[in-house]
């Protein structure tokens, strides 16, 4: 059955076999432009799409698990394959997620087909030998399957992947190189994935066709055409984007509009950015600006970067320390404020031309979106790891690896990030209502996730509760930072706790100094 479940377990699957495939996919990538990206930014789309659906509750209907899968690849789409898949996943939401049962064999062709539709209007002008003329084959292929589910699927990776080899001899710059399309092979391997699901035929690995025996990798050309990549999410109503269509049209190629209901994710490459901009100003509101400089010298996409570095967020020494200890560059900011944009933007540019910020939490998370792009302007790499905390981001930075091409090492401390829940202590400055009861001024509250877990009046027994409750779902390793306003021997009982009640747990303390928050808990 296609049901939510198998939603859920089709996207983690597609998203594992595209992190395992992203650098072969990468490889193919000559067409829009030759940047050597588009298996990681399809890695990242159906990523993002697999985090939203697991932050669904589990009992979660299948119109909420397709609606979440939809938004969440909108929300997190990368580079021009990545939108265009995000229209895909919209499609198949359409027709599936109203219905009131499980789909069959020929709800999924037809669903296949809207979403085919969806995408090539997407695309302002579509190109043949590319996603779309594979996606179109994948619909009709399964459009002849008949009414069985599982052979629907069967057929419409196998028309895929037929459609796939045929790419290179449908545009000359595939044929020049020898390489099928490389939006196309990602899109393969998602259908491979859909269809491994619904028949029980997992395949040993998923294939990326390798350049054509004899054909040589392209020479390194001058640079042509627009010289960014603008992308951005626009809250604004549905009449406002064909007009914006047409002015980002006139301002340069690869237009990809997806979207709808007033949330769209657009996607161009231009010579002006600023003037990309300012057309989703006059349309709505953009937000999570992205600006990538596409013309990288020749043979640079991927040598190893001289220039790598790691930017951390921190208020407290400790931490400080801590993250200068593991090779990061710190930006001090005030307790209780974030740091001043143009002082974030001047770190991240001195550090490297290759850099991955990591903030210490979501009031600073925002603020080192705005100087990533300060500093993408200047035509540097810039990636921001997610972390909500400073554990996250320590977390992160312990599988940091500059020997690792840049997007792949993003990848990692990204997954690191989000594998570490985290949990801290505060106490009451007020009276409050919280999610548990009232608290009083002066009471020990211990919070997981950003959520009050738990009152006391205790902070050596809160801290137990919270370390007892994050582990409830398991974990191997803990670590602890203690505060400056820490009761003393607090690490040493906590320690003796874990010793006692989770005998199997690593646990690393550290002296943070942090201001406000008596102890930061992280789980791995």
């Amino acid at each position: 059955m296609l049901d939510g479940a198998a939603v859920r377990r089709w996207c983690g699957l597609a998203a594992d076999a595209l992190g395992r495939v992203r650098t072969e996919i990468d490889a193919l990538n000559v067409f829009p432009v030759p940047d050597g990206d588009t298996g990681t930014n399809l890695h990242l789309t159906v990523r993002a799409a697999a985090d939203a659906l697991d932050a669904l509750p589990p009992g979660a209907g299948a119109p909420d698990t397709w609606r979440a899968l939809a938004r969440g690849a909108l929300l997190g789409a990368r580079g021009n394959s990545g939108v265009i898949l995000s229209q895909v996943f919209r499609g198949l939401a359409d027709v599936l997620g109203p219905l009131d049962a499980p789909p069959g064999g020929a709800a999924l062709s037809a669903a296949l087909a809207h979403a085919s539709a969806l995408a090539r209007g997407a695309v302002e002008h579509p190109v043949e030998g590319t996603v779309l003329s594979v996606l179109a084959a994948s619909a009709s292929a399964g459009a002849s399957a008949g009414a069985d589910l599982a052979g629907v699927s069967r057929a419409a990776a196998g028309g895929a992947r037929r459609a796939l080899r045929a790419t290179t001899g449908q545009l000359d710059v595939l044929a020049r190189a020898g390489v099928v399309d490389a939006g196309a092979a990602g899109l393969c391997v998602v259908l491979d994935a859909l269809a491994a699901v619904l028949t029980d035929e997992y395949p040993e690995r998923y294939e990326v066709p390798a350049r054509a025996p004899g054909a040589r990798a392209p020479a390194p050309a001058a640079p042509s055409g627009p010289g960014y990549e603008v992308m951005y999410l626009l809250d604004a109503p549905d009449d406002a984007v064909h007009p914006l269509r047409e002015r980002l049209d006139a301002l340069g190629d690869s237009l990809v509009v997806v979207g709808g209901d007033g949330l769209w994710n657009v996607h161009v490459h231009v010579d002006d950015a600023g003037a990309a901009v300012e057309a989703g100003l006059d349309a709505g509101r953009p937000h999570r600006i992205r600006v990538t400089y596409l013309h990288a010298a020749p043979g640079e996409l991927h040598a190893p970067c001289t220039g790598r570095a790691v930017v951390a967020v921190t208020a407290a020494d400790g931490l400080a320390a801590l993250f200068e200890e593991s090779g990061a560059r710190v930006v001090r900011r005030p307790p209780g404020t974030a740091p001043p944009l143009a002082v974030l933007a001047e770190a991240i540019l001195a550090a490297g031309d290759e850099v991955a910020v990591l903030p210490d939490g979501p009031e600073v998370l925002a603020l080192a979106e705005a100087a990533a792009e300060r500093a993408r302007d200047a035509g540097a790499r810039i990636e921001v790891v997610p972390a909500k905390a400073s554990v996250q981001a320590l977390a992160a930075l312990a599988v940091h690896d500059p020997l690792r091409r840049f997007g792949e090492d993003v990848i990692e401390m990204t997954r690191a990030a989000g594998a570490t829940r985290f949990g801290r202590l505060e106490v009451a400055a007020r009276e409050a209502v919280t999610s548990v009861g009232l608290c009083r001024r002066g009471d020990v509250l211990g919070l997981i996730e950003g959520d009050v877990a738990t009152i006391g009046a205790d902070v050596a027994e809160v801290a137990r509760r919270v370390l007892d409750r994050m582990l409830s779902g398991g974990g191997e390793l803990v670590t602890l930072i203690t505060g400056r306003d820490a009761p003393p021997g607090l690490a040493a009982v906590l320690e003796e706790h874990l010793r006692a009640v989770h005998p199997d747990v690593e646990a690393g303390v550290y002296d943070g100094g942090q201001e406000k928050y008596p102890l930061l808990v992280g789980v791995e």
